[in-house]
Parts: C-alpha cells; sequence; structure tokens
C-alpha cells in the first residue's frame, strides 16, 4: 500500500440505512467523498487549501464494488491513498471494512481531473506530487 494512506473509523448513520437494514448503496460514494477529506487534512494539506491555490478536484469517473452489509451503528473502518495518474489526473482507492472482524463492505476508487478556477485542465503541481506518489500502473 502507497506511503500516503489514512486509515479511520465511522458508525453507519440511521439515516444511511434502506428498507433492507443495510447501507444504501449511493452512501458508499458519500463515504468515498469524506474520506477523501479526511486523507487531506492527515497529510497537512485540507481541501480548502488546494482551492485556496487554485486547485480544484472534479470527478470525472467512479468505481463501487459492494461486498458486504453494513447495518445502522455499525462500526466501520475506512482506509484510501491518493496517487497521481499521468500530467492532470489523480485516483483516490478506497476500502471499508467492519473495524471489528475486518469483513469487507466495499471497495472502489475514484479518479479526478485537476482543474483551475475557471475550469480548465491543470497539470499537477509539485507540491501535490510531494504529497502523492504516482499510481503504479500496472498495480490497478
Amino acid at each position: 500500500m502507497p506511503t500516503q494512506s489514512h486509515s479511520f473509523t465511522f458508525r453507519v448513520r440511521y439515516a444511511e440505512t434502506d428498507q433492507m437494514g443495510t447501507f444504501y448503496n449511493a452512501r458508499a460514494l458519500e463515504w468515498f467523498e469524506v474520506g477523501r477529506s479526511e486523507l487531506s487534512r492527515a497529510v497537512g494539506m485540507p481541501y480548502t487549501e488546494w482551492e485556496s491555490k487554485g486547485v480544484f478536484l472534479p470527478l470525472i469517473e467512479a468505481y463501487v464494488r459492494y461486498q458486504g452489509r453494513a447495518q445502522y451503528d455499525d462500526l466501520l473502518e475506512m482506509t484510501l491513498w491518493g496517487e497521481t495518474v499521468g500530467h492532470t489526473r489523480m485516483r483516490f482507492p478506497v476500502s471499508i471494512v467492519h473495524a471489528d472482524s475486518r469483513k469487507p463492505v466495499c471497495k472502489g476508487h475514484t479518479v479526478h481531473a485537476l482543474v483551475n478556477k475557471e475550469g480548465r485542465p491543470m497539470r499537477i503541481p509539485d507540491w501535490i506530487r510531494a504529497i502523492y506518489p504516482t499510481a503504479d500502473e500496472e498495480a490497478r
């Protein structure tokens, strides 16, 4: 796993469950977004600082593989990391498991373009490359 990984625990909230008693499938992407914010804080560069430096990360791809159930009040652990891809993209692989049993809940990734305030693509700045490694294409 890359050196800039981050893990944290969170609980499934009642509002995140569906009639079948498990987390609603769209919640996984919301959790991934929370994870990206937590990762940015953990590496010392909160996303608000990215924006203040003129870097924005619109989502261009999302993938989720659902692997198990998670019910209200279950304690989950999310692990994710960031990696640069090419000259203008970042990828954030994510894994969510039950914190106690390590049973998988879901895994996936999001891919983001780097754009400026005008929405134009931009090259990945050196300060981002210093924090996040380049993706190993063979490992994906």
